[in-house]
């Protein structure tokens, strides 16, 4: 007890004689001139000791609310006297010291640094100044000045700058001395006015006077030195200085010597030092041009190999390579021009924009490469070995749309309805009478008469008959007369329906009966969903095995005759070497090279070369997929380069493989030693053999007939590969074509390669990519279809490639070509391939393939199986697309039970849903979900049919036809990015913007508004599946504008469908989920729908190009299986949205959408094989 009594009373004493010593000096500056020298030094003295020797005192003097630093930056400031100048400035020392970072920022804001900056100026005046006080005032002055934002420039204000400068000049042997006057420098130079005032007054060569070559001494001051000549250099001024005095390649000198000798690897961080130096130097055009000069390449080059096998020289290895990649000499791309190798005339040639642009530049521009003294350095150093994905900002904050009037929507036709009156033809299901159609009910009543009725059902008409030929057709259902009302009805304007009074009440009951019937049958659905679930045409298990069981089934004779395959000349391997396929238009299938041939079948395979017929076996698995149907439909579509081939897996199909495709992990340094290969390029151009082998641009490009090198191809619908060279024995630069009428957008590639030998490591380089980073970077693989897998019963695109990564490289574009921005540089995707069979053809992709020809064949499929009595299914052409080909727009809904007014007035009341696809040619991912939603809304299950009861939907599956054909990434024929075209689309030029935003524009003219629109999407930089949507709230929310958004009052609803999909479907996310609207998409189709249509249910929706990381798929590369599956669970999520919004109308009990839900995920289990 007497202990702890003792402790206290000793630590209260200790308390009580700081605050004594602050007020006993706190008097001393207010009686300054009366009190002698020695009772301040006396005072500051003990404050020193109390400070060095209780971390008590230290914390109590820098406590929130003390006034120590005050008094004694006070004292400090009055004071003459050397020694408690030197005490105060001691306690300071001790204080931040100690305190870190937080204590330096308090000596700051009590206004400390203007205080020091004076005595540093008081005291130079001193002949000599004072050695320790300028050590102890330095070293003060470094730690505080990282603390103080404006700390440059109040040295610059004070004077002193030179006088840290003039100390060094005039103490270069005194290490005490110039070590804290360097550090000071160092934070001087930060601000870069400072930097390019001292360099004026010879910094840089001084700082040359201090590092040196290997040495053991004084390498503290060596390091300072070498941060502070980097922090000088960051200077154009100071770089162009040091360059024009030699000192590049005195840098590379010294670290030479610095590597040589640190063979222990004790004095990395001065390697490092000089290497920041060189960084810094070489951000200008004549830096780069020095290092080159002084061969820097070779030298960093040969080092940094040095130093690969010690993982804690990674810093080096990754700073050698930033210079050098830097320092890489920019060249254009190996092409005539960066325009597409394909032109297409437009009919009308935009006024401003990209297209504008390009058809008014001079031809020359692609020649300009621009090496400005600008360098993305911040952007490329971020890149070396980043493992962390890129969570890059759904939006910047300034470009959130502020303006809350153009956020409110406002419902504008945009039109007049006499000119969307065209559109009525596209609508039959809101006049027809179903009089002559074979429906359920075998004796309905009949409809009633239109004199009688008057009510809330619209049946929009037109005031005059059209003319426009509509190419659609209700398949299996005769139609005796026209789907439209009779011509006495269709003169009329909309009329209103209404039931017939005297019978209302007894129409009442009955449908009240129905509705109670219809609920207890539905109680015992159960068995009828699985059985009928074999119609949800997600890949069956049962019958993948079956499939796999049995190999390929060889289809019927007279399916299989697929015409004499014809060879131009003899091959034994070979047995079809471009085979016409049909007569009339000519198209061919490729090359089909496989192995292990028999002698005898050595021979028939050289007679089939002659022109004999030969059979092949098609997989007989795929009910939509119909090889014979896919080259009749290959016939009708029209490609601006005319392609007369087509790819073997667009004829066999795909189904998705039987086992697991995990996402990749990225070996350590993969991306170092593909920058590294490149590198070599320049060192030892010697062994780069610079051999073209495929060429669009010079069709009379000759490849050598023998040799062991790879062949390539990619003329043929959606193919997308320009030019190939061969660099190495195994290694070719990939070249991809630009968007047509555009100098830019290359992503997406689809290509033939043949000529392989297995036991290889070939890699492959697609050096024209654009995006600054890539899910190729995350895990993501690029995807190989294998004609001779295909043939052994496995017709299947898997995810293959190792040492895949996805950076900068040295190729650029000039600033004129990149449309007035910075010369912008091109980007690598590399990835290395092990075939497995010799003498292989296969494709590579950068997502699964998915054809125009693949989509019309599919909605012929679909029409040709679909139960007539059940199912309204109606096939129109929208449009014609620029070169010629239909636009589809599919309509589905469930066919009237019978022509009962109830039936009809039911079937013209359901809501519409909105959905589109494949405006971006690229993102084929969003085909591929878009085929689940049909195929689930036309299978023969009850929810499916209760769905097609709920709604109408419109369904535009592919909005740019022309831009997949061609094999474009991301624009359509008139190089121009269709899904910015919504607030102003021109009829001429984007017809099928305009026409299926008209459609929309009906809805709304005539009140019938669609409940839902959504466009499918594909996303390349983000896992999983996610929505975009609209909201005033949320948008406000993200920005800083003092908008009462409390005021605001808006219908939460537009969350509502996103909530439902993130709980039923496994790929879904709703945390990456956005409803901001941003001013760069006010002219996509989601922020137009709702805004100008009115639709609040208006959405975006992003597939992953890669994969999942949540929920049952995380870690697995994303399939079609997975994809068709999003597209039948947004049904379920469509259906459950009814259940939400309309609860009256939706007879069936939530546990049936539970039961089709299971049966949706088993039917899509992957398993491994």
């Amino acid at each position: 007890m007497n202990k702890v009594k003792t402790t206290s009373e000793k630590s209260l004493t200790n308390n009580s004689r700081i605050v004594g010593l602050l007020a006993q000096l706190e008097k001393i500056n207010s009686e300054s001139l009366l009190v002698e020298a020695d009772t301040a030094r006396y005072v500051t003295s003990k404050i020193l000791h109390l400070a060095q020797s209780q971390e008590k005192t230290r914390k109590e003097m820098t406590a929130k609310g003390s006034p120590a630093i005050e008094v004694i930056l006070s004292t400090l400031e009055n004071t003459r006297d050397l020694q408690t100048t030197l005490n105060i400035l001691n306690i300071l020392i001790e204080l931040v010291s100690v305190g870190g970072g937080r204590k330096a920022s308090v000596l700051v804001s009590k206004g400390g640094t203007q205080i020091l900056l004076q005595l540093l100026l008081s005291a130079s005046k001193d002949s000599p100044p004072n050695e320790e006080l300028m050590v102890q005032l330095h070293f003060l002055l470094a730690k505080i000045g990282p603390k103080d934002k404006k700390f440059g420039v109040k040295a610059r204000i004070s004077g002193t700058l030179n006088i840290s400068l003039n100390l060094v000049k005039q103490n270069l042997q005194n290490h005490r001395l110039i070590l804290p006057c360097l550090q000071v420098l160092r934070v001087y130079s930060a601000n870069s006015v400072n930097a390019v005032s001292l360099g004026k007054n010879g910094v840089v060569e001084l700082m040359f006077k201090i590092i040196g070559p290997f040495s053991k001494k004084n390498t503290g001051l060596m390091k300072v030195a070498l941060d502070t000549l980097a922090a000088l250099l960051k200077s154009k001024t100071n770089a162009r200085r040091a360059v024009d005095r030699g000192y590049v390649h005195v840098l590379l000198t010294i670290y030479v010597d610095w590597h040589r000798h640190d063979s222990r690897h004790r004095h990395m961080l001065i390697r490092k030092g000089i290497l920041q130096c060189i960084k810094s130097v070489t951000n200008i055009k004549l830096g780069r041009k020095a290092f080159i000069d002084a061969n820097g390449m070779k030298i960093l080059y040969n080092t940094s190999q040095d130093c690969l096998a010690v993982r804690t020289l990674d810093p080096l290895v990754n700073t050698s390579s930033l210079i050098m990649r830097k320092c890489f000499p920019k060249n254009r791309l190996p092409l005539p021009t960066i325009k597409s190798t394909f032109h297409f005339q437009l009919p009308v040639i935009p006024i401003s924009g990209p297209v504008a642009q390009m058809y008014s530049l001079p031809p020359e521009v692609d020649d300009v490469v621009d090496e400005s003294d600008d360098n993305d350095d911040i952007e490329t150093e971020s890149e070396i070995e980043n493992e962390n994905e890129d969570k890059d900002q759904l939006f910047k904050n300034d470009d959130i749309e502020t303006d809350i009037n153009k956020l409110k929507p406002r419902q504008e036709l945009g039109r007049p309805i006499e000119e969307l009156k065209m559109y009525e033809q596209f609508f039959p299901e809101l006049a027809d009478n179903f009089k002559d159609y074979d429906l359920v009910s075998k004796e309905p009543k009949p409809f009633a008469s239109d004199a009688n009725l008057g009510g809330p059902i619209v049946v929009p008409t037109a005031g005059e008959e059209q003319s426009v030929e509509a190419n659609h057709s209700v398949k299996g259902i005769t139609m005796k007369e026209s789907n439209h009302l009779q011509a006495g009805e269709c003169n009329k304007r909309p009329a209103f329906l209404d039931l017939p009074k005297k019978d209302s009440n007894k129409d009442n009951i009955q449908q009240q009966s129905d509705q109670k019937k219809l609920l207890s049958s539905c109680q015992c659905l159960s068995y009828e969903i699985v059985k009928g679930l074999d119609r949800i045409t997600l890949q069956n298990t049962s019958k993948n095995e079956q499939y796999y069981k049995t190999g390929c089934v060889t289809k019927k004779e007279s399916k299989t005759s697929l015409t004499s395959l014809t060879c131009n000349k003899p091959c034994q391997h070979v047995s079809s070497c471009g085979s016409v396929l049909f007569e009339g238009r000519s198209v061919q299938l490729g090359k089909l090279c496989f192995t292990g041939v028999d002698p005898e079948e050595e021979d028939d395979s050289s007679s089939h070369s002659s022109g004999e017929q030969v059979m092949l076996e098609v997989p007989d698995i795929l009910p939509l997929h119909d090889p014979d149907l896919y080259i009749e439909i290959v016939k009708n579509t029209k490609s601006v380069p005319e392609y007369s081939e087509v790819a073997y897996p667009d004829y066999f199909g795909h189904i998705p493989p039987p086992f697991k495709e995990p996402i990749l992990e990225r070996p350590y340094g993969v991306q170092r030693t593909k920058i590294s290969q490149d590198i070599e390029r320049l060192i030892h151009q010697n062994d780069i053999i610079d051999r073209i082998m495929y060429d669009l641009d010079n069709p009379s490009y000759s490849v050598p007939e023998e040799g062991e090198f790879l062949k390539f191809n990619s003329k043929f619908e959606s193919g997308n590969l320009r030019k190939v060279i061969q660099i190495r024995k195994n290694e070719y630069d990939l070249i991809l074509n630009s968007d047509i009428n555009s100098n830019h957008y290359h992503q997406w590639f689809y290509f033939e390669v043949s000529g392989m030998r297995p036991g290889i490591g070939y890699r492959f380089n697609i050096i024209n990519c654009e995006k600054s980073n890539s899910q190729f970077n995350y895990g993501m693989q690029p995807l190989m279809y294998s004609v001779q897998e295909a043939l052994n019963s496995r017709p299947w695109w898997t995810r293959v490639g190792t040492d895949i990564c996805y950076y900068k490289n040295h190729f650029a574009r000039s600033s004129i070509a990149a449309g007035g921005q910075k010369g912008k540089s091109y980007y690598t995707i590399t990835f290395t391939v092990n075939f497995p069979h010799k003498d292989d053809v296969c494709y590579f992709a950068y997502h699964y393939p998915y054809t125009y020809s693949t989509l019309r064949m599919h909605l012929q499929k679909l029409e040709s199986m679909h139960n007539p009595q059940q199912i309204y299914f109606r096939q129109d052409m929208l449009c014609e697309t620029l070169s010629g080909n239909s636009c589809p727009l599919v309509t589905i809904t469930a066919m009237p039970e019978s022509n009962y007014y109830e039936h009809i007035c039911q079937f013209r009341n359901r809501p519409y849903i909105f959905l589109s696809a494949r405006v971006h040619p690229g993102e084929t991912n969003a085909s591929w979900v878009m085929k689940g939603t049909l195929e689930y809304l036309m299978s023969n299950n009850p929810t499916a049919q209760s769905l097609r009861e709920s709604y109408i939907f419109k369904i535009v599956p592919m909005l740019n036809p022309d831009g997949v054909i061609n094999g474009n990434h991301r624009c359509s024929l008139s190089g121009e990015d269709l899904n910015r075209q919504w607030q102003n689309p021109n009829p001429d030029l984007h017809p099928t913007i305009y026409h299926a935003k008209g459609l929309l524009q009906y809805l709304a003219a005539i009140k019938h508004l669609p409940l839902v629109y959504c466009d499918y999407h594909g996303h390349s930089r983000k896992k999983n599946v996610f929505m975009y949507g609209c909201s005033i709230k949320e948008t406000v929310w993200h920005t800083n504008v003092s908008a009462a958004s409390c005021d605001l009052i808006e219908d939460l609803g537009y969350r509502t469908l996103p909530k439902i999909l993130s709980q039923i479907a496994p790929t879904f996310s709703m945390s990456s989920c956005s409803f901001v609207v941003e001013k760069s998409k006010e002219s996509t189709a989601r922020v137009v729908v709702w805004r100008e249509i009115g639709v609040q249910r208006s959405y975006t929706m992003e597939s992953t190009l890669c994969g999942c990381d949540q929920g049952k798929y995380k870690g697995l590369q994303i399939g079609t299986r997975e994809l068709e599956e999003m597209g039948a669970k947004f049904c379920v999520g469509l259906l459950r949205l009814k259940r939400l919004t309309s609860p009256l109308e939706f007879s069936l009990p939530s546990s049936l959408l539970d039961i089709e839900n299971e049966l949706i995920e088993s039917s899509c289990k992957v398993t491994r094989w």
